[in-house]
């Protein structure tokens, strides 16, 4: 080796070169790329695998997981917490570990949320073919199962030679990095390659800082933004999870604060103002508020910041209902702010809330909108007080007193995780968030099995943050399994554990759209053939308690108040399993959701349910 160059196996490089990466914002650097997740196979254990462990902890740290999938909801949750300002890497074997990735990667490219995936390849010399795990096309060669990981991923490549990997991996942080750009980014290492050695320059392993850029809006499009604000008379700041990307709360509180526009708040925006602030509407579309969705349909002006308005935040394209309404979306991709035939500020949205408030020196919205939603506000609170509150304590809890416990038992500094079920609903519509990391739901693929692996994330991010992982035991059996590796890192993650024998949440929607919620309980077939016998006899608190966690099992409100209080005092993993009453107590939604039902249909569940669906279709609009 001369003074130039140092030898080393593609994957030791690769481990090296990652070393190496960090972000830049606001004068603040962090690493790119601060640990790696992994289960080794013989795709990856000689390359990579071997890499990691001559690298050592201290160059780059490894966590090991228990299922491919979830050490991508990791990294996810680890992501997100940190802003996407750090991300952390997935290394698996060639075959099921690598397509084990693809539910993983889609999340995080949805979410705009950067994860790095290794996933081990086939030999690229083609030496031994095919080799066990292969997946053989009779015409194409070159594909492998990893092939799966390019619809769902921002960037791709598949590194055939050891000294391909330079540009492609300076490509692959340069995705990671970009607010405009971040996903999920693959680099497919067929086996020989990892192993191979090379002679790189030094310059690759050089620290290199991405800054993470704040665009400005441009000028003409600054001007035109604020001419329609100052004419709207009933506008509306819908707030989208780019809000905390950008870390664009108190731009945009004070924004809201010279204005008065009021604000209501997507799945991933929810916590972008706290709930107690005077024009924080809470959560807005299908699971929304009344106040929120009330001033939707009558808002002339809606201002988009960091959102992507999916089917539920617009209710299918049937919530914005003001004849003359237009949009206004400031996003730091053209992609979503072009969307809804609106007027648009490319820009990073603290400095595009920033250079608003400027412009708009002196303007505020009438009185009298101001009073409409404060007292909109005031009587939605007051929905909220009554379905959290238990007038008899030794009741067992409905789902929304679970969360009234829960919202007695945390305090700002709480993260609580959530991805699917009946639970995203009933948070958006009655969680109060009281900071801006505490919501965190993943609502962009609501992906069963999320939560828990998350809450891990988030505690390797923010150390010492008390994480309640919400799911029900549908969403429990999806994904128990890193669990086990809380335990064994000894990260004090909690789950609170609702049992209600099924798929609550599909369940109702089953038996809106005249399914008559079939296939969706947990329970014996009957004599008729159907799943409608006795509830299933399983436990899932002893399940978890085998894996390892502390578990609290509560049966009336008062053992549940008792049980939370104690999980957030532990410093180990605890399992908070409540039952809860199967009543439905959460306000019903206040706007639509297409979900296509039957055209032609013997059964008159589904009759009925057509008929529904063609009057609620009828109120669709397309935004032009």
């Amino acid at each position: 080796m001369n003074a130039r160059t140092r030898r080393l196996t593609t994957a030791q490089a690769l481990v090296r070169f990652l070393s190496a990466q960090y972000t830049e914002r606001d004068g603040v650097r962090r690493r790119l790329i601060a640990g790696t997740w992994g289960i080794f196979g013989h795709g990856n254990v000689a390359g990579v695998g071997q890499a990691l462990l001559e690298a050592g902890e201290d160059v780059m740290p490894f966590h090991q997981g228990r299922n491919e999938q979830s050490m991508v909801h990791a990294a996810v949750g680890y992501a997100r917490q940190l802003n996407r300002l750090s991300a952390q890497a997935v290394t698996t074997s060639i075959g099921p570990g690598a397509t084990n990735l693809v539910t993983g990667a889609a999340l995080a490219t949805i979410n705009r949320l950067p994860v790095l995936l290794l996933p081990g390849d086939y030999f690229a010399s083609h030496a031994p073919d095919p080799l066990l795990q292969q997946l053989e096309h009779p015409v194409e060669a070159d594909v492998s199962v990893n092939d799966t990981l390019r619809p769902v991923s921002r960037y791709f490549d598949r590194i055939t030679r050891p000294e391909a990997l330079i540009p492609s991996a300076l490509q692959a942080m340069r995705v990671l990095a970009d607010p405009a750009e971040t996903g999920a980014v693959t680099l497919a290492l067929p086996q020989d390659v990892q192993a191979e050695a090379y002679d790189w320059p030094e310059e690759f392993f050089a620290e290199r800082v991405w800054y993470v850029r704040r665009p400005a809006p441009d000028p003409v499009e600054l001007a035109a933004a604020v001419e329609a604000i100052r004419s709207a008379g009933r506008p509306l700041i819908v707030a989208g999870g780019g809000v905390h990307h950008s870390e664009a709360e108190e731009a945009l509180k004070a924004f809201v604060e010279a204005t008065g526009i009021p604000v209501a708040s997507t799945q991933a925006g929810k916590g972008s103002l706290r709930h107690d602030h005077p024009a924080d509407l809470g959560g807005i579309g299908h699971t929304g508020t009344a106040v929120s969705d009330d001033l939707a349909r009558t808002a002339d002006l809606v201002i988009g910041v960091g959102t992507r308005y999916t089917d539920f935040t617009t209710a299918s394209g049937t919530l914005f209902q003001h004849p003359e309404v237009r949009f206004l979306n400031l996003n730091i991709t053209g992609f979503d702010a072009h969307k809804l035939a609106a007027r648009t500020l490319v820009c990073d949205a603290r400095s595009g809330l920033e250079k608003l408030l400027e412009a708009l020196s002196g303007h505020r919205v009438g009185q009298e909108y101001e009073a409409e939603y404060r007292s909109g506000k005031d009587r939605w609170d007051e929905v909220v007080e009554a379905v959290y509150r238990a007038d008899d304590e030794n009741a067992v809890p409905t789902q929304t007193q679970v969360l009234g416990a829960l919202d007695a038992a945390v305090d700002d500094d709480d993260v609580v995780i959530n991805a699917a079920g009946s639970l995203p609903g009933d948070l958006h519509k009655l969680w109060r968030s009281r900071s801006p990391r505490q919501y965190h739901l993943e609502y962009g693929y609501s992906c069963m099995g999320y939560e828990i692996p998350a809450g891990i994330g988030v505690q390797q991010a923010a150390p010492g943050t008390p994480v309640w992982a919400l799911v029900g035991d549908g969403t429990y059996l999806m994904m128990p399994t890193e669990i086990v590796t809380a335990v064994q890192e000894g990260l004090p993650v909690n789950i609170v554990l609702i049992q209600n024998h099924g798929y609550a949440s599909i369940g109702g929607l089953s038996q809106e759209t005249g399914g008559e919620r079939f296939g969706t309980a947990y329970r014996f077939r009957a004599a008729d053939g159907t799943f409608t016998g006795a509830p299933l006899p399983v436990d899932l608190a002893a399940n978890a308690a085998s894996l390892g966690m502390d578990v609290l099992r509560a049966k009336t409100v008062r053992e549940l108040r008792e049980a939370l209080a104690a999980a957030r005092a532990s410093d180990r993993p605890t399992c908070v399993y409540v039952e809860t009453d199967p009543a439905p107590t959460a306000p019903p939604a206040e706007a639509w959701w297409d979900v296509p039902v039957a055209e032609t249909a013997s059964r008159e569940a589904a009759v009925e349910a057509r008929e529904r669906y063609d009057r609620q279709v009828a109120g669709r609009r397309r935004h032009l």
